[in-house]
C-alpha cells in the first residue's frame, strides 16, 4: 500500500478552508473594537480559503477511503500546515517582527499548551496587544482542544468515508471511545457538549470578568489551554470567585467527554463507577490536600524550606489555602497552566507535589495533554501483575479494568508510549541544554511542552514566558508540543521509513 499523497493534500486543503474561515471571527472582533489591524486576518483568511478551494477543485473524484497511513498523514501534518498559516495575522498584523515566535505562539495554542513569547524578548505585553489578537489565541486553543479534525468531521462531511482513522489518529487516549458507531455522529455529540459545557462557564464568568475576558478564559479553560488575557493570569483578577468557576470547568475539561455524554443520557451509576474517573478525582483531591496544607501558615511553620529573594510566608486561613491549593492541582494536572501564585517560591514538598502533577495529565477522551491517568492506573496493574507473577509463576492473572480484561495489545501500547514519552523527554531536554540553557529549565521546558502544560520550572515559571528561548529551541519546542498533543504516535511514526513504503 502506497500513501495517497492527493487524498491528503485534499484533506489537508478542506482543514486550511475550514481555518480561513475561522478566522473571520477574529477579523469581526478586530472590527466591533474599531482596531485598524483586521486586515490581518480578513487577507490571512481569504489566502486560507483560496487555497482550500483549489484543493477542493483539484479533488480526486476516484479517491478511495482514507486508510490508517492517510490518517496519521493528515493529522501530522495538519497541525504543522495550520500553525504555519495561522501564525501570518502576528507578523501582517505588526504584533511579532519574527515568525519563529508567531509559529511558536500559534502551535502553543493549537496544541492547547500555553507557553506564550509576550511580555518579553521584546515583544509586547500580553495587555499591550488588540483584542483581535488575544481572542484569535484564545478560539486556536479552542479549536485545538476537542480537535480541529473531529471539529471538520462534525460540521463538514467533506472528508467522505475513512473517518475513524482521523479520530484514532487525533483524539487524546490509548483508545478512541466510539459512542456511536457512525463518526460524524460521534463527532457531533462530543462538540456538542464542548459548546455547550464553554458556553455555561462563559455565563458564569461574565458578570465577574465582563463578556470579552469571560469569552477567552472559557474557550482557554475548556480546551485545558491556558492563555490569558492578563500578564498575571487569573491570579490578575484576584477574584476567589473567578478561581472557583474556573477551577471547576478545568476540571470537567480534564473529565472524558464520552463519560459527559454518557451523564447526560442518564447513565449516572456508570459513569461514577468508571475507575479511570475515580482514580482521577483521587488524584486531584490528594494533590489539592497536599498543596493546600503545605502552603497553610500554621503547617508552613513546620516544614523545611529554603532561603530565597522571594519569601513565602504561607496563606494564613484553610480557606485561602484550599482555594490556591485547588487551582493549582487543578491547572497542573489537566494541563491548563492557568495561574494565580508562583508555586517556585512554595515550600520544596509542595513544588515536588505540582511536579509530579506534571506527570499525570487528564482522563483519556478529554482535551487535557500529560501521560493520561489510565496509562497510569494500567501501569500500575500491570506491575501489581508482575509482582503475583514472581510468586505465582504458572498462574494466568489477567490485567482487568473495571469488568473488562485489557488485552495484551493495549498494554503493549501503553508500555510503548510511556517509554517514547520518557525517551522524548530525555532527548528534548539534551537539545534544549545543548543550546545554552540550564538544566532545570531545559527540563521544565521539555516536560512542559510534551505534556501541553505551558509554565514549567526554572526561568520558565508561572511569572515568566518563553521568549528568551534561542530560536532554534523554540521549534524544537513547537515539534515537542505537537507531538505531545497528538500524543507521539501520531508524530513519530511519519519518521518510520517503512511508514513511506509499500
Amino acid at each position: 500500500m502506497v500513501l495517497n499523497i492527493r487524498a491528503v493534500i485534499f484533506s489537508l486543503g478542506i482543514l486550511v478552508l475550514f481555518l480561513g474561515v475561522a478566522l473571520l471571527l477574529p477579523m469581526l472582533v478586530a472590527l466591533f473594537y474599531g482596531e485598524p489591524e483586521w486586515w490581518a486576518f480578513g487577507v490571512t483568511a481569504l489566502g486560507s480559503i483560496a487555497l482550500g478551494l483549489l484543493s477542493w477543485f483539484r479533488r480526486d473524484e476516484k479517491r478511495s477511503e482514507l486508510q490508517i497511513r492517510e490518517g496519521f498523514a493528515i493529522v501530522a501534518f495538519a497541525w504543522v500546515v495550520l500553525s504555519i498559516v495561522g501564525a501570518f495575522p502576528f507578523i501582517l498584523g505588526g504584533v511579532l517582527e519574527s515568525y519563529t515566535d508567531a509559529f511558536f505562539e500559534t502551535m502553543s495554542a493549537f496544541s492547547t499548551t500555553g507557553a506564550t513569547i509576550f511580555g518579553g524578548g521584546g515583544n509586547p505585553d500580553i495587555e499591550e496587544i488588540p483584542k483581535a489578537f488575544l481572542f484569535w489565541r484564545s478560539l486556536a486553543h479552542w479549536l485545538g482542544g476537542m480537535g480541529i479534525i473531529v471539529l471538520t468531521l462534525a460540521i463538514l462531511p467533506l472528508l467522505g468515508v475513512g473517518g475513524m482513522q482521523l479520530y484514532k489518529a487525533e483524539v487524546p487516549g490509548p483508545s478512541a471511545d466510539k459512542l456511536t458507531p457512525r463518526i460524524q455522529e460521534t463527532a457531533k455529540r462530543l462538540w456538542l457538549i464542548y459548546v455547550g459545557i464553554t458556553v455555561a462557564e462563559i455565563f458564569l464568568l461574565m458578570p465577574a470578568m465582563g463578556p470579552f475576558d469571560a469569552v477567552n478564559h472559557a474557550f482557554a479553560t475548556m480546551a485545558t489551554g491556558g492563555f490569558s488575557t492578563k500578564n498575571g493570569s487569573i491570579g490578575q483578577f484576584g477574584s476567589a470567585y473567578i478561581e472557583w468557576v474556573i477551577t471547576v470547568f478545568m476540571f470537567l475539561a480534564g473529565v472524558n467527554f464520552a463519560l459527559h455524554f454518557r451523564l447526560l443520557r442518564g447513565k449516572t451509576i456508570t459513569v461514577f463507577r468508571d475507575t479511570e474517573l475515580r482514580v482521577y478525582v483521587g488524584i486531584m483531591a490528594v494533590a489539592t490536600l497536599l498543596i493546600t496544607f503545605g502552603t497553610w501558615s500554621p503547617v508552613l511553620a513546620y516544614l523545611p524550606s529554603f532561603q530565597g529573594d522571594a519569601v513565602f510566608e504561607g496563606y494564613a486561613s484553610i480557606s485561602e489555602a484550599l482555594r490556591y491549593g485547588a487551582f493549582q492541582a487543578a491547572a497542573i494536572i489537566t494541563t491548563t497552566g492557568f495561574g494565580t501564585a508562583d508555586y517556585e517560591i512554595w515550600p520544596p514538598m509542595v513544588i515536588g507535589v505540582i511536579f509530579l502533577c506534571f506527570f499525570i495529565g487528564g482522563m483519556a477522551g478529554s482535551t487535557g495533554g500529560g501521560v493520561k491517568v489510565i496509562r497510569h492506573v494500567l501501569m500500575f496493574k500491570n506491575s501489581f501483575k508482575e509482582v503475583k507473577q514472581l510468586i505465582h509463576p504458572q498462574a494466568v492473572i489477567p490485567i482487568r479494568l473495571g469488568d473488562r480484561v485489557v488485552s495484551q495489545d493495549v498494554m503493549k501500547n501503553v508500555l510503548s508510549f510511556i517509554v517514547l514519552y520518557l525517551g522524548l523527554i530525555g532527548v528534548g531536554t539534551l537539545v534544549m541544554a545543548f543550546f545554552g540553557l540550564d538544566l532545570l529549565t531545559a527540563f521544565g521546558a521539555t516536560v512542559s511542552s510534551v505534556g501541553n502544560v505551558g509554565p514549567a520550572f526554572g526561568t520558565l515559571g508561572p511569572t515568566e514566558n518563553y521568549a528568551h528561548i534561542p530560536m532554534a529551541g523554540k521549534w524544537v519546542l513547537s515539534f515537542l508540543m505537537m507531538a505531545g498533543r497528538l500524543e507521539i504516535f501520531t508524530v513519530i511514526i511519519i519518521f518510520v521509513p517503512a511508514f513511506w513504503r509499500r
